[in-house]
C-alpha cells in the first residue's frame, strides 16, 4: 500500500469518527419536568427503595407507577376497569390526585359498587382526579385547576399541609412519575353534579 493510500485511509477513518460529534452536539436533549421532592406526613409510608419507592415510580408512567403502590390498589383496579390505563400512561405532564384504598373504603359499599360497575360514571369520577398540567407544591397554596372531567378542583394550604376541595388532605404530594406528578389523598374527590 502506498503512503498516499495509507494517508487517505487514515483521513477517511478520522473523518468517520468526527462526523457523529457534531450530530451529538445538535441532538435534542430530553426535556425534564420540574424537579419534585415528595412532601407530607404520609410519605414516610412509601418504601425508601425498590418497587413503590419515589425513585422507582419516577421511571414509570403514572398508571404503571401507581400499580406498584399497595395503598392505591383500589384506584388501580378502577382505572383498569374504566379503560384509562393507556390514557393516563400516554398523557404527558399531568397531575393525578390519587385516593388511597382507605379513601375508597369511606364510600358506602353499595354506592362504590354501583360506580365501579358503571363505566361512564367511573370515568367521570376518575378523570375528576386528573389535571392536564403538572401541579407541584409551589402551586397548591391557593390553586384552581381544570380536571380532565371538565370541572375545576381547588387546593389550599401551606408548608406540607394541603387540602383539595377544602376537605381531602394530601397525605404525600409531589411523587414523581415519568409523565405525571402524583398527590396521594385521603378522600375520593366528587365531581360537581
Amino acid at each position: 500500500m502506498t503512503t498516499d493510500r495509507l494517508r487517505g485511509a487514515a483521513l477517511a477513518a478520522a473523518g468517520a469518527l468526527l462526523v457523529p460529534l457534531p450530530l451529538l452536539a445538535a441532538a435534542p436533549t430530553a426535556q425534564a419536568g420540574p424537579e419534585v421532592e415528595p412532601f407530607g406526613p404520609g410519605c414516610a409510608a412509601l418504601p425508601t427503595s425498590g418497587e413503590g419507592s419515589p425513585a422507582e415510580m419516577a421511571d414509570d408512567p403514572v398508571a404503571t407507577a401507581a400499580s406498584h403502590q399497595p395503598e392505591l390498589s383500589t384506584l388501580v383496579s378502577a382505572v383498569q376497569k374504566a379503560g384509562l390505563v393507556e390514557t393516563l400512561n400516554n398523557a404527558d405532564g399531568i397531575t393525578l390526585f390519587a385516593p388511597t384504598d382507605d379513601a375508597f373504603a369511606k364510600i358506602p359499599k353499595a354506592r362504590l359498587d354501583a360506580v365501579l360497575n358503571d363505566q361512564q360514571q367511573l370515568k367521570k369520577l376518575l378523570t375528576y382526579h386528573v389535571v392536564g398540567t403538572e401541579v407541584t407544591v409551589d402551586r397548591l397554596a391557593d390553586g384552581r385547576f381544570k380536571t380532565l372531567e371538565g370541572a375545576e378542583l381547588a387546593t389550599s394550604g401551606s408548608g406540607d399541609s394541603f387540602k383539595v376541595n377544602g376537605s381531602a388532605a394530601i397525605l404525600c404530594g409531589d411523587v414523581p412519575t415519568s409523565n405525571a406528578v402524583v398527590h396521594i389523598v385521603d378522600q375520593v374527590l366528587q365531581p360537581p353534579s
